[in-house]
């Protein structure tokens, strides 16, 4: 099932603390090939992929039509440090970030501002998960 994912990719979807029924954020989806796997592990819960890209929000709709027309998944073009919840949208329970410059510490203040919006967007207690650890590292959004 995992087929379009790389060996990391699915590694990291494996680490990840996903129950049936969660809300999750993907931050930098790309072409969505993440958000879907994990959509399919998590059954009737939903993913919100997001990435600042309008192509790789394109290609990721483009793949993933049998998700969307479920519920299970969307897709919004924004970045990071801009993103917020809708009117009436619930938070999420967990948010995973691979390869975001935002996150990653290579734009410290976009990052400040990223995590300040990924907070807003949790449960009380919700995690930040990003690469870089083995394979992933919680990041601390109490200084957000």
């Amino acid at each position: 099932m995992a087929r379009d994912l790389s060996p990391r990719l699915l590694e990291i979807v494996e680490a990840l603390p996903l129950k049936p029924g969660q809300r999750i954020l993907e931050i930098g989806c790309g072409p969505g090939a993440m958000a879907r796997e994990i959509a399919r592990r998590i059954g009737d819960g939903h993913v919100l992929a997001i990435d600042r890209s309008d192509t790789a929000i394109r290609q990721a709709i483009a793949g993933s039509a049998a998700e969307i027309a479920a519920g299970r998944l969307a897709f919004r073009c924004t970045a990071a440090e801009d993103f917020t919840l809708e009117p009436g949208e619930a938070p999420y329970d967990l948010a995973v970030a691979i390869r975001v410059g935002a996150l990653d510490g290579r734009h410290p203040e976009a990052g400040r501002k990223a995590r300040a919006c990924i907070a807003g967007a949790l449960v009380p207690g919700g995690l930040l998960f990003i690469d870089g650890g083995d394979p992933l590292r919680i990041v601390p959004l109490d200084d957000a």
